[in-house]
């Protein structure tokens, strides 16, 4: 062929692949209108952007709720039409996939975090952030927070794996939960009815936290203060928070130290590309140099290997691994 003629071939060839792409978009954003109507979302939203680990590729359709309703309403119209679909907090326990999500994620978090304080406590929204909780306890001159307040999470997150710290677990100050069951109804379930254990409760896929009244006493705000700044010391000192991670990688095997059990096994600062285990703390994982999820998991179960060769102990993961 003349080469006169190879140039507008091929830009012939862009236009009609760009009108084709163009036309794909606006046929598939005309649809997920008619599906999810006038609830707003966010499309290709890098899930990177959402956790703190810093890692994740896009998630196809992206929900911030406000309301009950509204979460009731993405979860039926998902089910209806097979989409795939998780709630999320801030992020600060996921590990999302550098391919993303090919689905709905629904964040209750940024719009979902009204909190009321009450005589006894305080009942928040799922997505009232702990420190946040904490705070306004300690200014209330409520006692019994001061272990959550330098956790990373979200009130949801933290009552579904009962999280804890410094001796202090989500289970000693819970006096109820609202869950919104598969069927779409909201059940309330009272703290010995959670079944609440190490990094675990009755919540699960199928189970969704909308909100949680925790009893609290009242106390001393010169005493919680202090409590507090202790226990910010000791965690500032000891985990590698100027590195982006997901707290606690592994969850402590019965009879041991997960930290202990890795360092002893030689691997404090193992690398694999961008993610390392912490030298500040071998029970974390970091992101210390633009980690990509297969990094991540590289060394989760590099970690995982020596550990159970060396002494027969399988490290399991307290990061949620989102593929």
């Amino acid at each position: 062929m003349d080469s006169f003629f190879v140039v507008p071939v091929l830009e012939l060839v862009y236009i009609l692949a760009k009108v084709h792409m163009i036309w794909f978009i606006t046929v598939e954003g005309i649809i997920m209108h008619n599906i999810f109507g006038n609830i707003s979302y966010k499309s290709n939203e890098l899930m990177s952007g959402h956790t703190t680990f810093r890692i994740g590729g896009p998630a196809k359709y992206f929900f911030t709720p406000e309301t009950d309703d509204e979460i009731v309403k993405i979860i039926d119209i998902c089910k209806a039409h097979n989409i795939r679909y998780l709630i999320m907090g801030n992020g600060s326990n996921m590990l999302f996939s550098d391919q993303g999500f090919d689905g709905a994620i629904i964040q209750i978090y940024n719009n979902y975090n009204l909190i009321d304080v009450q005589e006894d406590g305080i009942y928040a929204n799922a997505g009232a952030l702990l420190s946040k909780l904490a705070a306004l306890a300690r200014e209330n001159s409520m006692t019994g927070m001061e272990f959550a307040a330098g956790i990373p999470g979200t009130l949801g997150g933290a009552v579904v794996m009962n999280a804890g710290a410094y001796g202090g677990e989500m289970k000693d100050i819970i006096e109820y939960v609202d869950v919104l069951e598969s069927d779409g109804t909201v059940k309330r379930y009272n703290c010995e009815n959670m079944e609440f254990g190490y990094r675990k409760s009755i919540i699960s896929d199928d189970k969704i936290v909308l909100g949680a009244k925790l009893r609290l006493a009242k106390g001393d705000k010169t005493l919680i203060q202090a409590k507090m700044d202790e226990l910010k010391i000791a965690r500032t000192s000891k985990q590698p928070l100027e590195l982006p991670s997901a707290g606690s990688t592994f969850k402590r095997p019965e009879g041991y130290f997960a930290a202990k059990l890795i360092d002893d096994s030689g691997l404090r600062g193992y690398k694999s590309g961008g993610a390392m285990v912490s030298e500040k703390h071998c029970g974390f994982v970091v992101n210390y140099d633009k980690a990509t999820c297969k990094d991540v998991l590289e060394v989760i179960e590099h970690v995982q290997d020596v550990v159970e060769e060396k002494y027969g102990v399988r490290l399991e993961p307290e990061v949620k691994i989102i593929l």
